[in-house]
C-alpha cells in the first residue's frame, strides 16, 4: 500500500473513530451528572420549595422520566444538533451561551499558547545546546516547575505580585467595566479592536489579557521544554549534525538552522495534547482571573447543576479535541515523510 492510500485510510478510519469518541464522552458526562449528589430543581427554586412546584417544574423539564428515556431523548437531540436550552439562564439556548463565551476562551488559549510555544522551546533549544551546565540543570527544574506547581496556586499568585502589591495588571475581567467594549462579528476584543481601527482597545485588551494569559503560558510551556530539550540533545548527536561542525559551521547556526528543525518535528504532535491540556486549564485561569470565558461559564454550570449547559459545553469541547487531534496528525503525516501508517 503506498503512502498516500495508507495515509487516507488512517485519516478515514479517525474521522469515522471519533463519533465514538464523543459518544463515549457524552455518555460518562449524563451519568456523571445524574449520579452526584444534588439536585437542579433545588438549584432553581431552592431546596424549601413545596414539594408540589418540585414536581411540577421536575415534569416540565422532563427529569421525571426514567433514566433511560433521558438518555434516548438527550442523544435524539444531538443527532439533531441541539444542545437543548439552559435550566438557569432564562431560556438562553446553549448554543447562544457558546457564542457568547467562546471568542474569550479562543482568545485566552491562542494567546498562551503562542507564550507556552515561545518559552518552552526557548528554553528547551538553551538547556540542550548547554548540556551538563547550570543552563541545561536550569531548564530541568523549569519544566519540573511548569509540571508541579497547581495552576489556581500560580494565578493568584502572580495575581498578588503584579495585580495586587505592584498594581501593574488588573486583578481580574477581560476589559474595563466603566469602557465600551470592542463589538465585532468574532467578539475577539483584540481582533475586533484592529478591524475598527481603535488602537486603546486593543491596548486595553491586550492589558488585560496579559497576566491570565501568562499564567497559563508560563505552566504549559514545560510540556515545550522537556520535547526540545530530550529531541534537540539526540539530533545534536547525529551524523549530519557532526559534519557540519566539521565544516566549520558555527555552533549557534547549527543549532538554529540545522538540528533544530528536525528536534521540532515531535513538537507538533505534542500540541494536540497541549490543546486539550489548555481547555482544562482554562477551567482554573478563568475562574482565578473572573475571565468570562465557555471554560468559566461550564464551572458556574456544574455549581448550579446546570445539565444542558455542562452537557452541552463538554460536547462542544470534546468534538474540538478530537478535530484538533485528527488535524494535527495529518499535519504531522506531511511534515514528517517517514512517518507510516
Amino acid at each position: 500500500m503506498s503512502r498516500s492510500k495508507a495515509l487516507q485510510y488512517y485519516v478515514l478510519s479517525r474521522l469515522l473513530l471519533a463519533p465514538l469518541m464523543i459518544w463515549v464522552i457524552t455518555t460518562l458526562i449524563f451519568l456523571l451528572l445524574r449520579a452526584t449528589p444534588g439536585d437542579p430543581i433545588d438549584s432553581l427554586l431552592g431546596p424549601r420549595a413545596p414539594e408540589s412546584a418540585k414536581a411540577e417544574m421536575r415534569a416540565s423539564l422532563g427529569l421525571d422520566a426514567p433514566l433511560w428515556l433521558q438518555y434516548v431523548r438527550y442523544l435524539g437531540s444531538l443527532l439533531r444538533l441541539d444542545l437543548g436550552t439552559s435550566l438557569q439562564s432564562q431560556g438562553q439556548t446553549v448554543w447562544q451561551i457558546i457564542g457568547q463565551h467562546f471568542p474569550a476562551t479562543v482568545e485566552l488559549a491562542v494567546c498562551s499558547l503562542l507564550i507556552a510555544a515561545i518559552v518552552g522551546m526557548g528554553v528547551g533549544a538553551l538547556a540542550a545546546a548547554k548540556p551538563n551546565t547550570p543552563i541545561d540543570v536550569g531548564g530541568r527544574l523549569f519544566g519540573i516547575f511548569t509540571y508541579a506547581v497547581p495552576m489556581y496556586w500560580f494565578g493568584m499568585l502572580l495575581q498578588l505580585i503584579f495585580a495586587v502589591q505592584l498594581r501593574w495588571f488588573p486583578i481580574g475581567s477581560r476589559f474595563p467595566l466603566t469602557q465600551p467594549a470592542p463589538t465585532g462579528f468574532t467578539g475577539l476584543y483584540l481582533f475586533d479592536s484592529l478591524l475598527s481601527f481603535n488602537l486603546g482597545q486593543f491596548f486595553t485588551s491586550l492589558y488585560y489579557l496579559t497576566l491570565p494569559s501568562l499564567t497559563l503560558g508560563i505552566l504549559l510551556s514545560g510540556i515545550f521544554e522537556r520535547m526540545v530539550r530530550v529531541n534537540l540533545k539526540q539530533t545534536l548527536k547525529a551524523d549530519y549534525v557532526e559534519a557540519a561542525r566539521a565544516r566549520g559551521i558555527p555552533e549557534r547556526r547549527i543549532v538554529t538552522a540545522h538540528a533544530l528543525k528536525n528536534a521540532l518535528i515531535p513538537v507538533i504532535t505534542v500540541l494536540g495534547l497541549t490543546f486539550a491540556s489548555l481547555l482544562g486549564g482554562a477551567i482554573l485561569t478563568e475562574v482565578t482571573f473572573s475571565w468570562p470565558g465557555l471554560a468559566n461559564r461550564l464551572y458556574s454550570a456544574i455549581s448550579l447543576r446546570d445539565y444542558p449547559v455542562v452537557q452541552g459545553i463538554m460536547v462542544f469541547f470534546a468534538v474540538i479535541v478530537a478535530l484538533t487531534s485528527i488535524a494535527i496528525d495529518i499535519l504531522n503525516a506531511y511534515v514528517d515523510p517517514r512517518i507510516r501508517y
